[in-house]
């Protein structure tokens, strides 16, 4: 007997932990478990469903995209000229500073170059036996018309005022560029941007002695990657941005030689005036590297990645189903789709960690219209609370209906039930 009553009672204990299991899994376990009376997840109602993710839907897009860079490029004068001196010496005057405006032919500095002198009485060296060989000749002249003297000595007076006038040609252009290269003169109309000596300084032959800058408007250079100048031409439209402003530019030139120096290409282009920005300072360059015309767009927090690889969520009968996609260029707001759906599927554009593959889900729409119409239905039918009473003068207990009730607690209004989700009646 003894034995016997052992045996129920350790059945009992064994029956009792399972329905605390039982309670623990379905009741507190469970967010939303058994509840009040006649609602769902309550006493007397239903287990709660798997969770519906609302989403918002829609079919891909045709449109443009396209892709900005942002780069850095140097600010140039569009006429620069380099001064050099074409001969050493000792600068003895310096007329102009660095921004003064200069005229072209105007005198920018002088330089005693040593040999001003030297060839100066070269010159006059010559000319002396220049004069002396045309007297010469004069006095032979008359000497051979009258036939005392021979052609040929005749013709050697001839060839001595020839090589002495060819002697003082020489010499009077020698003087001529040691002047030159003395007195140093603006090539070009512009702006001086820098000035490099000073007064008593010692130059040397083709030492840089100052910049000027064309009347012009300025330029722009800047390198690019090869994928970049693909999609790049003359005429595309630059922003330049220095110190907080904002100019506009066009591409004029793209060199078609990778630059050693760096490897990339040379792109120039032209910017409008202003007296903000030096020659030579470095300035940022907006412009968009790459485009594409009347393409399948979808927003870019609709797409999702996986070891590289993209891919969508669609909307397919109230579930989730994922897509494989090729994905193009793409900006802040859409990205271009190469292949992986068509052009009625309807994408998820909505970022959600609840979807996977064969996840419910809900399109936001048909959720607001259900809820819409499930209010207007409270509204109609719904049993008041209170001193309300129902058919034959009797209260309603707890969450009944009326008589004239269309419809029992807890079933949503015609329309509730969408996209395959039925709605849950109360038990």
């Amino acid at each position: 007997m003894d034995k016997k009553k052992k045996i129920m009672a350790g059945a009992g204990a064994a029956v009792i932990i399972l329905a605390g299991a039982a309670f623990f899994l379905t009741g507190k376990g469970t967010k939303g478990g058994q509840g009040g009376p006649g609602g769902m997840g309550g006493p007397g109602g239903m287990m709660q469903e798997s969770t519906v993710t609302v989403v918002n839907a829609a079919n891909p897009t045709t449109g443009d995209v396209s892709v900005t860079s942002s780069l850095t490029g140097t600010v140039e004068a569009a006429d620069v000229v380099y001064v050099y001196a074409k001969a050493g010496g000792d600068v003895t005057a310096v007329n102009v500073r660095a921004g003064d405006m200069v005229s072209q032919g105007q005198v920018l500095m002088e330089i005693n170059t040593e040999q001003v002198e030297s060839a100066r009485n070269s010159m006059d060296s010559a000319q002396v036996n220049l004069s002396q060989a045309q007297s010469n000749l004069s006095r032979m002249q008359i000497l051979y018309d009258s036939g005392d003297l021979s052609d040929q000595e005749y013709e050697q007076y001839q060839n001595s005022l020839k090589s002495a006038q060819l002697q003082y040609e020489s010499a009077k252009l020698q003087y001529d560029k040691q002047v030159e290269y003395s007195t140093i003169t603006a090539p070009i109309a512009g702006r001086v941007e820098s000035v490099d000596v000073d007064v008593y300084d010692r130059v040397n032959q083709s030492a840089q002695l100052c910049v000027i800058a064309g009347e012009g408007q300025n330029s722009i250079t800047f390198y690019a990657t090869q994928r970049m100048v693909q999609n790049l031409k003359t005429g595309d439209e630059l922003e330049i941005s220095k110190n907080g402003n904002t100019y506009t530019g066009n591409i004029t030139e793209i060199s078609n030689m990778v630059d050693e120096s760096n490897g990339l290409f040379k792109v120039k282009g032209d910017m409008e005036s202003s007296d903000e920005i030096a020659i030579g300072s470095t300035v940022k360059i907006t412009l968009v590297t790459g485009r594409a015309e009347n393409v399948m767009l979808v927003p870019v927090d609709a797409i999702y990645y996986s070891g590289g690889k993209g891919y969508v969520y669609l909307y397919e009968d109230g579930k989730a189903k994922m897509a494989s996609v090729e994905i193009g260029l793409y900006d802040s707001e859409n990205a271009q789709i190469l292949s992986g759906i068509k052009a009625d599927d309807m994408v998820v554009s909505t970022w959600s960690s609840n979807l996977y593959e064969g996840a419910d889900i809900r399109l936001k729409s048909d959720a607001e219209a259900a809820d819409a119409a499930a209010g207007s239905g409270e509204g109609q039918n719904g049993a008041p609370t209170g001193d309300a009473q129902g058919a034959g003068g009797q209260t309603p207990a707890g969450d009944g209906q009326g008589a004239d009730s269309k419809a029992p607690q807890g079933v949503p209004a015609a329309g509730g039930a969408q996209n395959g989700n039925a709605a849950p009646k109360a038990q």
